[in-house]
């Protein structure tokens, strides 16, 4: 197996493995009155990550010469990511969920940036196909993570002050 390949599975295996996380802390946080919003947003965002991964391994498979620098980058981000996720705990979702009356999270990479988490992802969305000699699937995936991003964060605003009241 190539390095390439190497790089995309360890990346496969992480966002598998956060996909489990979120599925467990929705539940949990739904069981205990929480609600989610912004529902239609989501299997958009959950195609674009699918497509993401699936263009990784097809970039991957051609055995790229690998840019270490981007490599390097992603690799970077991931202490930011867990700190994001830490930060949260068990209110760490890739859904909407919130529970009235219960504050915001102020700590961690969330005292000075509403939105870390959506600011790594991109970044990572960038940094990927960088290291898979990608330019144009970096800016494509880019473009459209924008996109939803977008949407998503609009949608979560309007969800977060009721309940942070």
């Amino acid at each position: 197996m190539t390095l390439a390949l190497w790089a995309v599975l360890l990346v496969s295996l992480q966002r598998l493995g956060e996909v489990f996380y979120a599925r467990h802390n929705t539940r949990r946080l739904l069981t205990e009155g929480g609600r989610e919003t912004g529902a239609g947003h989501y299997p958009p965002l959950v195609a674009l990550h699918g497509a993401w991964l699936a263009w990784l391994w097809f970039l991957a498979a051609g055995d790229p010469a690998l840019q270490w620098t981007y490599l390097a980058a992603y690799g970077a981000l991931q202490p930011a990511r867990i700190w994001t996720m830490a930060s949260l705990g068990r209110h760490w979702t890739t859904r909407i969920v919130t529970i009235s009356g219960r504050p915001l999270v102020r700590r961690g990479p969330y005292r000075f940036c509403r939105h870390p988490n959506y600011l790594i992802v991109a970044a990572e969305i960038v940094a990927m196909p960088l290291a898979l000699d990608d330019w144009a699937g970096a800016a494509l995936f880019s473009a459209v993570n924008a996109c939803l991003l977008g949407w998503r964060m609009h949608v979560e605003e309007r969800a977060l002050p009721a309940a942070d009241a």
